[in-house]
């Protein structure tokens, strides 16, 4: 059973977003828990880690994370990227697609559970922060942005119990 444990606000600096857009023709049982495999399988996130510098880890405390970065406006198509959050104006590797996203508050929930059931629960992060006083807020284009964050290690390794954490992040006003 999942649990969010922890919710608080975060600033993070300007950045680009450096990765590949899919969408929903691109799920599989619901998911792109398969585009996740394949991108970890062939080291796909490599050329954007190779771009992570020191200084940038100083202003955002998890420039190392892996992020499943969901974009959502009605009437148009959902958007789903995989990538980095990198220094603002990094060059972009070949195959690569980017976008800048200003400096922004966030709200963060820490949802932890195992591995296959802490997916799929921005709606709750977002209920949480609301009953906390967070007020999601839309971009400049009206689009609703929110990510998955996979930090390194409580992601990446489970407790006593076998459970892992996920930061679940939305903007917020």
């Amino acid at each position: 059973m999942c649990q969010m444990i922890k919710v608080y606000e975060q600033q993070i600096p300007a950045v680009r977003f450096i990765g590949i857009k899919f969408g929903d023709g691109d799920r599989k049982n619901g998911s792109f828990a398969h585009i996740w495999e394949e991108w970890l399988a062939s080291d796909r996130f490599a050329p954007l880690v190779d771009l992570v510098k020191e200084e940038f880890c100083k202003v955002y405390e998890e420039a190392w994370a892996y992020l499943g970065f969901m974009r959502m406006k009605e009437g148009e198509p959902f958007e789903y990227w995989l990538g980095m959050f990198l220094p603002e104006g990094t060059a972009v590797p070949e195959g690569f697609e980017y976008f800048d996203v200003p400096a922004a508050k966030l709200g963060v929930c820490w949802v932890k559970g195992p591995d296959k059931e802490v997916y799929f629960k921005e709606e709750q992060c977002a209920e949480v922060l609301d009953q906390n006083g967070f007020e999601i807020a839309k971009n400049g284009s009206g689009y609703i942005c929110f990510f998955e964050r996979y930090v390194c290690p409580r992601f990446t390794t489970p407790d006593e119990d076998g459970n892992v954490v996920l930061d679940i992040c939305h903007y917020i006003k």
